[in-house]
């Protein structure tokens, strides 16, 4: 049976920085969680002049997974924790806030130095509640380590995470979460199936798309209903796509800043701890 869709909702763009402009499908005005999938952010393409300077300087994080699709250009990764790694097109990297970390990112500074393109999609992940306290933690995988779990003719999808068509990506997760880019050529079709009862959105990276008869430009973001389990998706012109679909968390979501908790005090307690200094220092 096909998903039905709930909700086409347009990445708003959003300054979250002097500098720094994203666009945010989700939060949206009109539908607010797809519980895990708290945050969707979209950011580029932007071009860098050689010498240009920008960065997110260190923040604090406590309770969800950062998670990152480098999709063109590089960019670097620091946090509290010890770890230093730069994540290349193509490639994904997840950081467990878990109790708290501080992080820094942007783009790397030879990237910077040379001039080029940078692109990315960063989710916010949430955690269950008995993981929010954990250890952080930090994986990654270049895109060479993504399975092609859909490889035919002008269709082409990697994963990231979770398993589908009998494969399973390398990152991980507490509950299952499956996470894939993936590009179709104008008129070429595919038909992506999702788990029954879980959330399944589909976001238009490039390009203009039809999803059970309904077209979708880029920078929307589909949401469907729980029910069913078949998507057909054919792209009008070259189109690239994330496709998520995760095991819901029915668990209260109270989201502020930078923390992702299950109720306004500990998000208060998170602004505290963090204005106290317990989350530690990064100097970069």
């Amino acid at each position: 049976m096909k998903k039905k869709i709930d909700h086409i909702l347009y990445a708003r763009e959003k300054k979250i920085t002097d500098e720094d402009v994203i666009r945010q499908p989700l939060p949206h005005m009109d539908f607010r969680f797809a519980n895990p999938f708290i945050v969707i952010h979209h950011g580029g393409p932007t071009r860098y002049k050689a010498g240009q300077q920008s960065r997110l300087h260190p923040h604090p994080h406590r309770g969800f997974s950062p998670y990152t699709f480098m999709l063109q250009g590089e960019g670097f990764h620091r946090d509290n924790a010890g770890n230093d790694e730069i994540i290349k097109a193509g490639g994904v990297q997840w950081m467990f806030a878990g109790r708290g970390i501080l992080h820094s990112e942007g783009p790397t500074k030879e990237l910077l130095q040379a001039g080029g393109v940078q692109e990315f999609i960063q989710l916010w992940i949430n955690a269950p509640r008995a993981n929010k306290w954990d250890q952080p933690f930090y994986q990654s995988a270049s895109a060479e380590r993504l399975p092609k779990v859909i490889d035919q003719e002008g269709v082409q999808f990697r994963l990231a995470s979770g398993d589908y068509n009998e494969q399973t990506g390398p990152i991980q997760n507490f509950t299952p979460v499956i996470s894939m880019i993936g590009e179709i050529a104008g008129g070429k079709g595919i038909e992506l199936l999702a788990t029954p009862d879980y959330w399944t959105l589909l976001y238009v990276i490039k390009g203009t798309i039809v999803v059970n008869d309904q077209p979708v430009e880029m920078h929307n973001l589909v949401v469907f209903d729980k029910a069913g389990s078949s998507i057909s998706v054919t792209a009008s012109d070259d189109a690239q796509v994330l496709f998520l679909s995760a095991e819901p968390i029915d668990e209260p979501v109270a989201a502020k800043d930078n923390f992702v908790m299950n109720t306004a005090e500990e998000v208060e307690q998170a602004m505290s701890d963090y204005k106290n200094g317990l989350f530690g220092s990064l100097s970069y």
